[in-house]
């Protein structure tokens, strides 16, 4: 039985990718804007008679670099109420650097627009519940963002501006 090398994903030997091989890859990934306020400490630090209103705002962007390469910003906004008073407010954008290979023209807008911000949320997510957490509050985990739902929102509102102008 001859001994040949397995792919491992762990830097040992691995099968090359033909020239075809549609490839997403992610050459960075950072913090671009990070903003958490607490205008109302120490008194929003009370305990609260209910729990607060939370409100969340996603917005993904993105632009071309080279012919390959990408930058998607993933914007997070948000902010947590009781009545008028704001508990806690902050602001994030997280952004990352990828790389598209052979990935057809029809699908590149939908995949830079719904798998790189899909790749960028987990850390996103993380950040602004660090944040809210040393604020002074429970960790603030966002649930999970549905990225094709959001981005068929936006061709459809694009598609709505489009038709009345």
């Amino acid at each position: 039985m001859a001994d040949s090398p397995v792919p491992n994903g762990n830097g040992g030997a691995a099968a090359q990718p033909d020239d075809f091989t549609p490839t997403l890859n992610a050459l960075a990934q950072y913090a671009k804007d990070l903003s958490f306020e607490n205008p109302n400490a120490p008194r929003s630090l009370q305990p609260q008679q209910q729990g607060p209103q939370i409100n969340i705002q996603v917005n993904v962007n993105a632009r071309q670099l080279a012919e390959e390469d990408f930058e998607v910003e993933l914007r997070l906004e948000g902010d947590a109420k009781t009545g008028a008073d704001v508990l806690f407010a902050f602001e994030l954008t997280y952004a990352g650097i990828f790389r598209l290979r052979n990935i057809p023209q029809d699908q590149m807008h939908p995949a830079v627009m719904i798998e790189c911000p899909r790749l960028l949320f987990p850390f996103a997510r993380q950040i602004i519940a660090d944040a809210v957490r040393n604020g002074g509050f429970p960790p603030l985990y966002i649930d999970p963002i549905d990225f094709v739902g959001l981005y068929r929102q936006k061709a459809a509102e694009a598609q709505a501006q489009g038709g009345v102008a």
